[in-house]
């Protein structure tokens, strides 16, 4: 969870980058589509920001979305090397870490990824989607040092989706969370510790979701 401690940190950063661009906190609001209330409580140091917050700040105010961040006290970067492999252990400690934080909006993350998958279940099926999940997916795996669960139920979805025997469907469903994982089109960054992971963990959760669901369908009578 975030220090409040570090809340009057992203505050005044927030100040000086609005006062260096001429920018009030309504013109913010308009640009981002924060309440304006919500806006001047995370500047006033009144309210925590939420990861989608500090993303949108700093797409409009021009700053690394690292920088705010930091400012607001998540751990970024310095422990993604040495803890690559411990928030990829389970997907269930992943999901404790959503459940027990008030920062993050479950349900907002969540439609948002959904949306995503949406978008790659189409792309998977195109050569360019096959390409790049045939040619990319171990080197992405190598890339992040991953192991246990979460990376194998990857490993088991891109099996399957290199499978001749596997329906058209159900590849494009696979093919989803492959891509989502390979691009890093991520909805929160991965090197916002350990937040930075949830979004991959619950794109994973839904597509094996979706893909017991696709079994459990064609077995009833």
């Amino acid at each position: 969870m975030t220090d409040m401690k570090k809340e009057p940190e992203l505050g005044s950063t927030l100040k000086s980058l609005l006062k260096g661009r001429s920018l009030s906190m309504r013109k913010l609001s308009l640009l981002t589509g924060i309440d304006t209330a919500t806006i001047s409580r995370i500047v006033n140091g009144k309210q925590q920001a939420k990861p989608d917050h500090l993303q949108q700040f700093a797409v409009h105010l021009g700053v690394p979305t690292e920088q705010l961040f930091q400012a607001a006290g998540f751990d970024v970067g310095s422990r993604q090397s040495e803890q690559s492999s411990d928030i990829y252990a389970s997907v269930e400690s992943i999901k404790d870490v959503l459940l027990s934080s008030n920062l993050f909006d479950r349900q907002f993350t969540t439609e948002l990824v959904s949306k995503e998958l949406s978008k790659y279940e189409q792309y998977a099926m195109t050569e360019e989607g096959q390409r790049i999940i045939v040619d990319d997916f171990r080197t992405k795996v190598e890339s992040v040092n991953g192991a246990g669960p979460f990376i194998d139920e990857l490993r088991q979805l891109y099996e399957l989706y290199c499978r001749e025997d596997t329906t058209p469907e159900r590849r494009a469903i696979a093919g989803s969370a492959l891509l989502y994982f390979i691009l890093s089109a991520d909805i929160i960054p991965d090197y916002v510790f350990p937040l930075g992971y949830l979004d991959d963990a619950i794109a994973v959760q839904i597509v094996t979701g979706r893909l017991s669901q696709s079994a459990a369908d064609k077995i009833e009578p």
